[in-house]
């Protein structure tokens, strides 16, 4: 079954932190990279962090040093710790594989405004 669950978004004010968690089916993630992309208001989504299946890491310029991607293989899960929010951080976030599947998930939201 093809499978991807985000969560772990809100509102949070700027500086603040969220975690958030993809939990992806067996398919999507046993071989292949992963992504999380986002996609805020009359944008195009966009990648903004991957991981490799050895744990190489890459970010969009407008993330590094504030986000962290991370794969947990025994859970088929991924995450992305985000601190240092930005209200220009603000959109819906999905996980997928890298290169992107043509499946998606619901997303979640994040919000970052005082």
């Amino acid at each position: 079954q093809t499978q991807l669950v985000e969560s772990g978004g809100g509102l949070v004010q700027p500086g603040g932190s969220l975690r958030l968690s993809c939990a992806a089916s067996r398919s999507i993630f046993r071989g292949n990279a992963m992504g999380w992309y986002r996609q805020a208001p009359g944008k195009q989504r966009e990648l903004v962090a991957m991981i490799t299946t050895d744990d190489r890491t890459n970010y969009a310029d407008s993330v590094e040093g504030r986000f962290t991607i991370s794969r947990d293989s025994a859970k088929n899960t991924v995450y992305l710790q985000m601190n240092s929010l930005k209200p220009e951080d603000t959109a819906v976030y999905y996980c997928n594989a890298y290169p992107a599947g043509y499946y998606w998930g619901q997303g979640t939201q994040v919000t970052v405004s005082s």
